[in-house]
């Protein structure tokens, strides 16, 4: 692929967010999110479980006393939430929250030793393991999220003090592994270090920082197996022996160009497929192209729940096989619903398609968002799309289901994933290349940038997700081309007009591509049809025969106890049933409401009679309301459901 096909994100700092639905939660993220979790990595929120997180920076400076506590990659949740506020900076200046971080960063480079190692597992105990159980043990796991923070904190602030010691340390990861002779020729366990090294060759055009990237991906699987040889030669546990995916859990049974379909652990997958696509792109590698359009297409066509939701097992937090999508065990980690995200965007600066956009989208309403709750304060970690509260607590199979979020996590890493990727939204919303810039998703604001290397300033008025107008205002023209996306959930429904004309467009790519001389005064106005759309999963899909379920626009609804009662499990709809539509302010901070008559299977029967004919089932007429996937969980403590059993006759 020519690099003249690639695009790139737009700047954050060149855009302003203005929207009636993203920025109430962006603001979400600056005012409650980033200061409650700072709380929790400090062990502050009462009632909730213990981070550790900054006691071991302490511990490790030798300002307290003790042991290392907490999982080995703890570390990391510091790392996202430095990287959120460095986006948080950029959105709005906060010297409080800027002096708290400058703080937090002095302690965590105090640590840091002499040949540049910074990882406090290690720097606590064990320091002459360090290295030794790269499969398992996250310290370039911790060094990746690590240095996206240092890099998004320095292009905030300029402050470059952990930007410094994270070069040190990509130093020496780099004396200790690679190709050459008396090197570890290993790569990360829980792939990410990918990404962030290509972030640190795009800041300072070291070659070695991609040579080291590449060398991760390129390495990885090859034979004989480097993760196989460490556990034997260090006499490391290897947890997945008994698996049916053996070394695949981390993406290493076979090298990443020989990888057919996404498999193991699904947040490893999308942060190695991210990783995959940042070098392909920069280095026009065709065989590593080829072998991320595959793994999308896996991904997104066979292995992916109607939120966008990825990784359907408990065990391993997993991928299983094509079309196992159970919705009361599903796993749906929030973090591999953010790194979907990532990997959808690299795909779209690879090549700008909108496909790539639908399911970034799809992601970001549902499967990702879900993962917060409406004050930020408390979390999901799993995704599932049908609860009932008390399997959750009597069945062993659905522990994993919480059906209320959770105030902190032992394994926090989604809450400060979401605010990373909450915080610096605007560098998903456009892709440009000099010529053409690509509306990927519809969200409200201004932005000033360069189009065919001239000034071009416009603004955006987006009413979704809950209509579907967009327009789009020229403040300062210029030549080129505006690249439209036109959502699939629109049917193909959709008018675009240009200074109130009909406009002439030709279709690329599922884009409408505008091109001309845009001058001041300039408007574009999108209409999106937005019906009511009863979707059916593919019939190989085993748990949703007969079910189906209700979107509307990029939203998924589900059903929710605290409008519908109990026993949802019992309802039935009608694929032909017609909704009424009713935007409700005073509910759940805003929501379009969905409701619909259905039925509830209500056969008289004994309590002593577990089995009755068939032939003696009775449906009673049943009012539903419909709510959006996204918010549910935010009243009272109730059953849940996304696919609802449909009524035939």
């Amino acid at each position: 692929m020519k690099s003249n096909e690639h695009t790139t994100p737009v700047n954050q700092r060149h855009l302003h967010l203005n929207d009636p639905f993203w920025s109430s939660f962006q603001t979400l993220v600056l005012d409650s999110v980033i200061p409650y979790e700072w709380e929790a990595l400090n062990d502050r929120v009462e009632g909730a479980v213990k981070s550790y997180c900054m006691q071991n920076f302490r511990i490790a400076a030798g300002l307290e006393e003790g042991e290392f506590n907490g999982p080995p990659f703890i570390d990391s949740d510091f790392a996202k939430w430095i990287e959120a506020v460095g986006y948080a900076l950029l959105l709005r200046p906060d010297a409080a929250l800027e002096k708290t971080a400058d703080e937090a960063i002095e302690l965590v480079v105090s640590v840091q030793q002499p040949d540049g190692y910074l990882d406090t597992r290690y720097i606590i105990k064990d320091q002459d393991k360090r290295f030794t159980n790269l499969k398992d043990e996250h310290e370039l796991y911790c060094f990746g999220h690590m240095l996206e923070g240092a890099i998004s904190y320095y292009q905030a602030t300029g402050k470059d003090t952990l930007l410094n010691a994270l070069v040190r340390f990509a130093d020496c990861i780099d004396q200790y592994i690679g190709a050459e002779e008396g090197k570890l020729h290993g790569y990360p366990g829980h792939e990410v270090a990918e990404m962030a090294l290509m972030r640190l060759y795009a800041l300072n055009h070291e070659k070695k920082y991609l040579n080291l990237a590449r060398y991760f991906i390129d390495q990885r699987g090859q034979a004989p197996l480097f993760f196989a040889q460490e556990t034997e030669k260090n006499s490391n546990r290897f947890y997945w022996k008994d698996s049916s995916f053996q070394y695949q859990y981390y993406q290493s049974g076979k090298p990443v160009r020989e990888q057919e379909v996404a498999e193991g652990h699904a947040v490893r997958a999308v942060y190695l497929y991210s990783g995959m696509a940042d070098v392909a792109r920069v280095t026009g590698d065709e065989t590593l192209v080829s072998a991320v359009k595959r793994l999308w297409n896996s991904l997104a066509r066979q292995r992916m729940y109607i939120t966008g939701s990825i990784g359907s097992s408990e065990y391993g937090e997993a991928f299983t096989f094509d079309y196992d999508q159970p919705n009361d065990t599903a796993y749906n980690e929030t973090c591999a619903s953010v790194g979907t995200i990532f990997f959808a965007r690299r795909m779209l600066e690879l090549d700008p398609r909108a496909e790539y956009a639908d399911v970034m989208e799809r992601v970001l309403y549902n499967g990702a968002i879900s993962g917060m709750s409406l004050d930020g304060k408390s979390f999901f970690y799993v995704n599932p799309l049908e609860v009932v509260p008390e399997a959750c607590e009597k069945d062993h199979l659905r522990a994993h289901v919480k059906p209320t979020r959770q105030k902190w996590f032992g394994c926090a890493c989604c809450p400060p994933n979401l605010a990373r990727l909450l915080a610096s939204l605007g560098s998903y919303i456009y892709t440009q290349r000099e010529d053409t810039l690509y509306f990927n998703l519809y969200i409200g604001g201004s932005a000033g940038l360069e189009l065919n290397g001239n000034p071009f300033r416009f603004t955006v008025e987006s009413s979704l997700p809950w209509q579907g107008g967009v327009t789009v205002t020229i403040e300062q023209g210029a030549q080129g081309t505006l690249a439209l996306r036109i959502p699939q959930w629109c049917g193909g429904a959709y008018t675009i007009l240009v200074n109130g004309r009909p406009a002439d467009v030709t279709l690329q790519n599922g884009y409408a591509m505008l091109t001309r001389g845009w001058a001041s005064g300039d408007t574009v106005k999108l209409a999106f049809a937005m019906p009511v759309v009863i979707q059916a999963a593919n019939p190989l899909v085993r748990e949703d025969i007969d079910r189906i379920a209700v979107t509307r626009g990029p939203i998924v609804y589900c059903l929710e106890e605290a409008d519908n009662g109990p026993q949802l499990h019992r309802i039935f709809l009608r694929a032909d049933e017609t909704f009424t539509e009713a935007y409700r302010p005073d509910l759940l901070g805003g929501v379009m409401t969905l409701k619909t008559q259905g039925e509830i299977l209500d056969t008289p029967c004994a309590e002593d009679c577990l089995y009755r004919p068939a032939a003696a089932e009775q449906f009673t007429p049943k009012p539903l309301t419909f709510i959006p996937y996204y918010a549910w969980a935010n009243r009272a403590l109730g059953e849940m459901l996304v696919w609802v059993h449909r009524k035939f006759v």
